[in-house]
């Protein structure tokens, strides 16, 4: 049976409207519990309208990080997002795409993967934000450089998701005050549930999410949020980063909830490594090198297994490949056949 209230919680006399849902998560390790998916809903709805002041909303999101969110308030958080996401009727994609942790590492391979998606007829749409963690590359920064335009408003969305079916949109034209939630972490000094929610609200309700997390333990949240939001089939991999990127050196595990039938079926999947060991980490990130493996001019090992292995695992869970082997081979055959010309112009000065 569920202890979850069945209404929302009520104002004391005298009190700001959102200090009951700071006092459900602070009552300590006895008095406190989550919220439902309904008081979440509430909650990030006054959130995003502004009516909530900045203490409180830092109380907020800190008890919600101590405590650790529950699948229920991130469908709740996601409900009040979708609500004013404004996404026009009929606007449809394929693949929901987000893109929020930034590289360090390595290159963001998963450009050239997103570009194969597209050329293999799939509607991509890539939602993110930039900046908030600092000395990453964000995608927006490798779009810029390839001549890439970012969509700023659902209009031009509409347009490039029917010709070159990829679109990416800044998560401020998509939820404004969402965006500017990211954005204190360099304040907070920590990562707060914004970080997750932003990757599950699918606003134009495609039905394959995608999602790369840095930390395993968040899968489980992910797979049960997507669940309750009731998206067609879920996919999070512990990402390169923590972007969407397959790391070709190692074993990958997917966990997934997909709809089966009237229910759903929550899963674990597992590709195998490429190589077998370890390939040593570029001394520097540098978007040039990557132009140059674009048009074919040098080779990366790494860097073009890792763009096969991200779309093949895209493939696979947008059901446009029966099996891993099938997946990689048709990934690779987009490789093969990119347009290594396509950004010779933009590129000039890169190259």
């Amino acid at each position: 049976m569920s202890n979850e209230p069945s209404a929302l919680p009520e104002t004391k006399p005298g009190e700001h409207p959102f200090a009951p849902y700071v006092r459900i998560l602070g009552r300590g390790k006895r008095g406190s519990r989550s919220l439902s998916r309904e008081e979440a809903r509430h909650a990030m709805g006054m959130i995003l309208a502004n009516e909530v002041e900045d203490v409180q909303l830092g109380a907020f999101l800190m008890l919600l990080r101590v405590k650790e969110e529950s699948p229920e308030e991130l469908a709740g958080f996601v409900d009040a997002v979708r609500d004013q996401a404004n996404a026009p009727a009929g606007l449809t994609a394929d693949v929901d795409w987000s893109s929020y942790a930034g590289k360090r590492r390595h290159a963001p391979w998963f450009f050239f993967s997103l570009l194969l998606l597209a050329d293999a007829g799939l509607r991509v749409f890539v939602h993110g934000a930039e900046g908030h963690t600092p000395e990453r590359i964000y995608l927006t920064a490798v779009m810029e450089a390839f001549g890439f335009p970012v969509a700023h408003d659902w209009e031009t969305a509409a347009h490039q998701l029917d010709e070159p079916r990829l679109c990416y949109m800044h998560l401020r034209d998509v939820a404004p005050r969402l965006a500017e939630m990211i954005e204190l972490r360099p304040i907070l000094g920590l990562r707060s549930p914004v970080h997750s929610l932003s990757r599950l609200i699918n606003p134009l309700s495609a039905p394959v999410v995608l999602q790369g997390i840095f930390h395993p333990p968040y899968a489980g949240l992910h797979q049960g949020a997507g669940e309750l939001l009731g998206y067609e089939r879920v996919a999070v991999i512990r990402g390169e980063g923590g972007e969407i990127e397959r790391n070709p050196d190692n074993a990958m595990k997917v966990f997934r909830a997909r709809r089966d039938g009237g229910g759903f079926v929550t899963e674990e999947d597992s590709w195998a490594a490429l190589f077998p060991q370890r390939h040593v980490k570029p001394e520097k990130i540098d978007i040039t090198d990557m132009a140059q493996v674009w048009r074919g001019d040098r080779s990366d090992e790494y860097g073009e297994a890792a763009v096969i292995a991200t779309t093949a695992f895209a493939l696979y869970e947008a059901g446009r490949a029966a099996t891993h082997e099938a997946a990689l081979s048709r990934a690779e055959a987009l490789w093969t056949g990119r347009d290594r010309r396509r950004f010779d112009s933009a590129l000039a000065v890169t190259g």
